[in-house]
């Protein structure tokens, strides 16, 4: 019944994105062109429904029943995920404030953290010893939510880049939920995953379709609930799973804030300067620039699992390596900009003084 249902999903999403792009082209819905957008033609946005509605589809097939000490009321994710649809959906067709676009964020967070009991309540320290978060739990579960769901929409630059980072995200997730018998998590990211593929198929460079921020919205949305669902309450070390799984998009986010912190710019102020801006600088093509994200985006998700595996201390020296690769990635292809480059100049002096 699952394997069906998943294959299901995935030809439904085919089925329905052609009718939702041409349902977004007769409302005005279409991505138009300009200096800081790579496509050349208006597309037709709002193409996150499609993998919207088989999501919900799949649900309601298998009607998956959370574990006790996951969540109090899976609702709180359907009502959650409604909310950050319908704002991705207003974004697309009148541009939001982002004020108006975060209010939708914080609205969805609440409810899935609130109805649905989805919180980071503590942390087992991994030299013995717990942090319990206390009134600071909800904020700072609303926190992680919210933040990955603009990492995702922040990195859908390019054609299937979204989609393919996220579902590279969720097969990882899906992987570990199996690892760990949690039965909710996996069902839950595997009907997302095969939705998200299906959308892929009209998505990927050259796209026929944009997911807009009503995917975007929905599948960071999706993606910061299920991690948080899959790894919270166990150690400090677990906390990182996710974060690690999310390599691209959290990094990409993070930088693109020191960037405007630096340039002391507004945080909400769009630019060309992301991570696919710098590679696609740098010379690589359209399709390669994907390609390559896609790649590192697997070994971040090769990195989790590995993490999980390894001893305490080999845990930490590989947080501590792929920092380092990071930083050296970040300053090589000018990510925060041509200035930013503090490693590689302390090892360029080093060099000069031996």
């Amino acid at each position: 019944m699952l394997y069906l249902t998943l294959l299901f999903c995935f030809i439904l999403t085919i089925l329905v994105t052609p009718l939702i792009g041409k349902l977004a082209v007769k409302l005005g819905i279409t991505d138009k062109p300009n200096q800081r957008k790579v496509h050349q033609k208006n597309m037709p946005l709002i193409g996150g429904v499609a993998i919207y509605i088989s999501f919900l589809v799949g649900y309601f097939i298998l009607m998956p029943t959370p574990e006790a000490n996951d969540m109090k009321e899976p609702w709180g994710i359907i009502i959650g995920s409604l909310i950050i649809v319908i704002t991705g959906i207003l974004d697309d067709k009148y541009e939001l404030s982002p004020k108006l676009k975060l209010l939708g964020q914080l609205i969805a967070a609440l409810v899935v953290v609130v109805w649905g009991g989805v919180e980071i309540t503590k942390i087992n320290l991994p030299f013995g010893g717990e942090i319990y978060f206390g009134f600071f739990s909800i904020p700072l579960t609303i926190f992680w939510i919210v933040a990955v769901t603009n990492a995702i929409n922040l990195i859908d630059g390019l054609d299937g880049l979204a989609a393919g980072v996220s579902s590279i995200a969720l097969i990882t997730i899906s992987g570990m939920a199996i690892i760990m018998a949690d039965p909710f998590v996996a069902i839950l990211g595997g009907i997302l995953l095969a939705s998200t593929l299906g959308f892929l198929i009209y998505n990927f460079h050259p796209a026929k379709i944009f997911m807009g921020d009503t995917g975007a919205l929905f599948l960071g949305y999706m993606i910061s609930v299920l991690s948080l669902l899959g790894f919270k309450n166990v150690t400090f070390i677990s906390l990182i799973i996710p974060v690690i799984i999310l390599g691209v998009p959290l990094s990409d986010t993070f930088f693109a804030i020191i960037r405007r912190i630096l340039n002391k710019q507004p945080f909400s102020m769009a630019d060309k300067s992301h991570l696919h801006h710098c590679l696609l600088r740098i010379g690589f093509s359209h399709r390669q620039t994907v390609l390559i994200i896609y790649a590192m985006a697997a070994l971040f998700g090769l990195a989790a699992i590995i993490f999980t595996m390894s001893t305490m201390w080999g845990s930490l020296i590989l947080v501590g390596v792929l920092l380092l690769a990071i930083e050296l990635f970040v300053e090589a292809i000018d990510l925060v900009g041509e200035n930013y480059k503090p490693l590689l100049k302390f090892v360029k002096t080093k060099r000069s003084q031996n």
